[in-house]
């Protein structure tokens, strides 16, 4: 018996929809080579001398690749501790956070009580609240009661990044559908045991994405550790970063300041890269019902 061959269509193009978006493909594929060429030449800085750089000739490495800049930049220049401490406090917080956030988020939105409209509006109008307005008199409270250290820039990103996680969540939880939770009542789970071990797995893309961007708000963060980050132990990279060009006036290594920068940037540059998927599912996932 003769078998059957698998015919395969292909779908033709629409020239005249794909004209019409022409203009926008320009577009990102200009962006795209803008970037691309920024950041090649920022790499090639850092493995350059600072007489290279203001030449203009980085690229061509005439004087051969200079790995020494990142050893300058990680020892020398601090960057060793001021990375450290931005992970710590990325870590530290975004876990916090998730801890706070997650329960919140699920009882707002699965249960009804008094207060639960009040304490919506209330994540809302948080968040709409700059942190530039409310620094200063936090800055004057922890002076006036001697808090300070790195407990109290995490506890100050924790509670920053709160309501925004929070607000992310609700819609998240509220597309899941309740015969989960019935489910877990027959078979007698109690209902936080529930969300531990039931509710909370199934949104975990949001909740890689928000822990993601989170991440990044803290480990980018600069005026609130400017303010409460009362000795350079404490410094994390962005504040850091500013020491490092202030420096520069009496240094001249801009070889190794290039270098810090590429130290700082890559933690970042590798979330996107591996976990672009879940970012984009996080994203988007919050539009399917449950």
């Amino acid at each position: 018996m003769a078998k059957k061959e698998k015919v395969v269509y292909k779908e033709k193009v629409n020239w005249k929809k794909e004209l019409s978006l022409l203009p926008g493909y320009i577009i990102v594929v200009v962006w795209i080579g803008f970037t691309a060429a920024f950041l090649l030449w920022i790499i090639g800085a850092s493995l350059s001398t600072s007489r290279e750089i203001f030449s203009g000739t980085v690229l061509k490495f005439e004087s051969g690749i200079h790995f020494e800049n990142y050893v300058s930049a990680w020892k020398s220049q601090n960057v060793s501790i001021f990375f450290a401490n931005s992970l710590l406090y990325a870590v530290v917080a975004c876990t916090g956070v998730i801890l706070i956030s997650a329960p919140a988020a699920y009882v707002l939105s699965r249960f009804e009580f008094l207060g639960n409209k009040v304490m919506k509006s209330g994540l809302i109008v948080a968040m709409s609240i700059p942190s530039v307005m409310i620094i200063m008199p936090i800055f004057s409270l922890t002076t006036r009661w001697n808090i300070r250290g790195r407990i109290l820039l995490i506890v100050l990103y924790i509670f920053m990044n709160v309501p925004s996680t929070t607000v992310y969540l609700l819609n998240f939880f509220a597309t899941l559908s309740k015969t989960y939770e019935e489910a877990a009542a027959i078979d007698g789970c109690p209902p936080a045991k529930a969300f531990w071990i039931i509710m909370l797995p199934l949104v975990q893309p949001a909740i890689v994405t928000v822990t993601i961007f989170n991440f990044l708000g803290v480990w980018n963060e600069f005026f609130m550790a400017l303010i409460f980050a009362s000795s350079e132990k404490m410094t994390p990279v962005g504040v850091g970063l500013l020491q490092i060009v202030n420096a520069m006036k009496y240094t001249g290594d801009y070889g190794g300041l290039f270098a810090a920068v590429v130290i700082v940037f890559m933690p970042t540059f590798l979330l996107y890269i591996f976990l672009s998927e879940k970012i984009i599912a996080g994203v988007t996932g919050g539009g399917i019902k449950g």
